[in-house]
């Protein structure tokens, strides 16, 4: 993950100070941030499972996070029958978050009722492809959160990982992720390891290889609150070889997942760091 960690580094050490929007709920103070602005990290999926080793990154509530936007739900009943509580702070009383990943990766609002499963398209654009490289879905096989005229109506963050475009060449698949606003302690460790494995999914399903996962950042920042866990990492803690992602055989489709169809071989990682999330 030096990819990851040098990013961090250069954000720590050259980050530009900025206001922030979002709140600590234990002070309720806007934390500031470090910054930088339209960077790139490119990960080799062949050389191992992109987790970081640096600090504790719990792998199975990143499985069940993306198994529930794939699923295409916008409640966290789920997410808590499998004891994850990272959208809590953000559902209403019944556990609505409104219109978020889920809805728009399963169920696109195309208006006059009808709506579009960008995943049931994706896959079908992959096959299109794999028959035809020439086909024109090979330069369109996006899966886009960012909807605007959706922002209003969603309960917490609204499409951070704004989209996803995929490329495939000599039977292996590449995804690249644009991500609009990255908090790079919390949430970042969080969102390669989630594309990572959904760039092995959709390859398993579609009887390719993977390639890489391309990361492209638009604000890249750091909380203040986050800038000694910052340190520890990037300073005092030397990352592990990655580990190995293991998919049961019997995944063959993207509906119906379970957690206990992935696991980890070999995740080496140093203790956890906390750091509390601005809403």
């Amino acid at each position: 993950m030096k990819q990851y960690l040098d990013l961090l580094r250069l954000i720590y050490e050259q980050g530009e100070e900025k206001a922030s929007r979002a709140v600590l709920e234990s002070t309720g103070t806007k934390p500031r941030t470090r910054s930088l602005f339209g960077y790139q990290n490119r990960y080799d999926l062949t050389q191992g499972f992109p987790l970081v080793t640096t600090k504790y990154v719990p792998f199975k509530q990143v499985v069940v996070e993306l198994l529930w936007f794939l699923s295409g739900s916008t409640n966290v009943e789920y997410l808590r029958q499998h004891r994850v509580k990272i959208w809590d702070q953000w559902a209403d009383e019944n556990g609505d978050l409104g219109p978020i990943y889920g809805k728009q990766w399963r169920a696109w609002d195309a208006g006059d009722g009808q709506t579009v499963d960008q995943v049931a398209e994706l896959l079908k654009g992959i096959e299109q492809v794999k028959r035809d490289p020439t086909a024109s879905a090979a330069r369109r096989l996006i899966l886009t959160a960012w909807n605007p005229a959706d922002l209003s109506k969603i309960r917490g963050p609204s499409g951070c990982h704004t989209f996803c475009q995929f490329s495939m060449n000599q039977g292996r698949l590449s995804c690249q992720l644009y991500q609009r606003s990255a908090d790079m302690f919390l949430g970042v460790p969080w969102n390669i390891a989630s594309y990572a494995l959904l760039t092995h999914l959709v390859a398993r399903v579609t009887g390719l290889e993977v390639h890489e996962f391309i990361h492209t950042f638009g604000d890249a920042h750091i909380y203040e609150n986050h800038l000694e866990q910052v340190a520890e990492q990037i300073y005092r803690r030397e990352p592990f070889p990655l580990p190995k992602l293991v998919i049961d055989d019997s995944v063959t489709s993207l509906d119906g997942l379970s957690p206990e169809q992935f696991r980890l071989v070999g995740y080496q990682h140093h203790p956890r760091l906390s750091g509390e999330v601005a809403v």
